[in-house]
């Protein structure tokens, strides 16, 4: 699991990566969506669903395994959709102190686990 450093603005997930680079366990699996092509680090496995050619059809291997992918990209929508709960994630941030922005994401991200962590106790 990873967080980066926040970015003001609208900035590419792609560029951000670009920025800062990640070190990356070898052989593991990167589950990827189509926002980062041409991003391929040294020593893992890249998972990202393809894209239907222009005026061809998957083949059923390829829709499985878009499915397979897709059932765990759905689990990282819940997730970043879970800490913007936290409603200061969504809205302008009027604190300009350095770094704030990254501990609050920080401290959304935490009560996101918590409170997934708590419900899953119960």
């Amino acid at each position: 699991m990873f967080l980066s450093r926040t970015y003001d603005g609208s900035v590419h997930d792609k560029k951000i990566c670009d920025d800062q680079p990640l070190v990356l366990p070898k052989g593991i699996n990167l589950w990827q969506d189509t926002g980062f092509l041409g991003h391929y680090p040294e020593g893992v496995n890249i998972r990202m669903p393809r894209k239907k050619p222009k005026g061809k059809e998957l083949t059923k291997e390829q829709k499985q395994e878009n499915r397979e992918i897709s059932s765990y990209r759905v689990l990282v929508e819940h997730a970043i959709c879970g800490a913007k709960r936290c409603r200061i994630i969504k809205e302008r941030l009027r604190c300009h102190k350095f770094e704030f922005n990254d501990l609050i994401m920080e401290i959304a991200c935490g009560l996101h686990n918590f409170r997934i962590t708590v419900k899953c106790a119960a």
